[in-house]
């Protein structure tokens, strides 16, 4: 690379423009000037900078940053947003708030709307454990089907996610305790035992000792013949529908260390008007009971199975 001996840059002949003063290689750089619709609008830019800087925040400081002076923020146009939203909604919430839950199916529009809303609900705070279509997985309950452990109507859905299950603190929630078997029953009964358990929903031919146990030690709970009672919380372990798994040695290890599952109370987490939504969506998807006045026993769905 060679510069221009005189120190100065040169018209080149053919273009007629000037060049920057240097060379390299027998190639020199023309000094070509921007399109003047090109400079002009970089310099509005620069301005458009300016004035934007003036009037929007801009500037982080070391606890906030410059307000502008519109005053505008991003957080107050959200915000804004919300309460017109919820100015929206609030005579919907007011109706739902006033109609007792059990009432509610009985307005088909309102029961929609509460639905709606429950989906919503449920698909930020629920499917983390049992799914987006609420249809659970090994040790979260599907909430899609007919098993109810402490019954399926909206009141006893509410009670549930108001208390939980097995919730410390909350002298309401929902709780079933199934003892441990280890060291209680031998090798040879706990085979029997898990053959009538098995045999009960016809996974295995009967087992004459195995019911023996079974009516000693668990039939208290589960029933003679193990339809499961919702007075304890106690699962019915006739039908085809499992928490934990209905393989063989799923069962010996749930009748060995029965495993306890635990759900949030969501009473201090979540508005009564969401809950009821909540209550009505669940209650939807297929295996809702209909409500008893002479129900005493609210419900979680479950379906724990030894």
């Amino acid at each position: 690379m060679a510069n221009d001996p005189s120190g100065k840059s040169r018209i080149d002949e053919p273009t007629g423009t000037q060049t920057v003063g240097h060379e390299w290689d027998g190639i020199e750089e023309l000094d070509t000037p921007m399109p003047r619709w090109w400079l002009w609008t970089f310099v509005l830019t620069i301005v458009f900078a300016a004035v934007y800087v003036v009037l929007y925040p801009a500037w982080p400081m070391i606890t906030s940053g410059t307000e502008g002076t519109l005053g505008w923020s991003s957080r107050g146009d959200l915000a804004a947003e919300l309460q017109a939203e919820r100015g929206r909604r609030e005579p919907l919430r007011q109706a739902l708030a006033n109609i007792p839950l059990e009432r509610l199916p009985e307005d088909s529009a309102l029961m929609a709307q509460a639905v709606a809303g429950g989906r919503a609900a449920f698909l930020v705070n629920c499917v983390q454990c049992h799914g987006a279509g609420a249809a659970g997985s090994k040790g979260y309950p599907n909430l899609n089907d007919d098993d109810w452990l402490w019954g399926g109507d909206l009141r006893a859905i509410e009670m549930t996610l108001l208390h939980g299950i097995r919730q410390q603190g909350d002298d309401a929630t929902r709780t079933s305790m199934m003892p441990a078997f280890a060291g209680v029953l031998s090798a040879q009964e706990l085979a029997a035992v898990t053959d009538h358990v098995l045999s009960l929903s016809g996974k295995a031919d009967p087992n004459t000792a195995g019911a023996q146990i079974f009516t000693n030690n668990c039939a208290s709970c589960h029933g003679p013949e193990g339809t499961g009672d919702r007075a304890f919380g106690a699962p019915n372990l006739s039908d085809a529908i499992w928490l934990y798994g209905s393989k063989r040695d799923e069962i010996t290890r749930q009748i060995l260390a029965p495993r306890q599952g635990v759900m949030p109370a969501w009473q201090h987490r979540l508005d009564p008007v969401t809950i009821k939504m909540l209550a009505a969506y669940v209650h939807s998807l297929g295996g809702g009971e209909d409500f008893v006045e002479a129900a005493e026993t609210p419900a979680v769905k479950v379906d724990e199975q030894p």
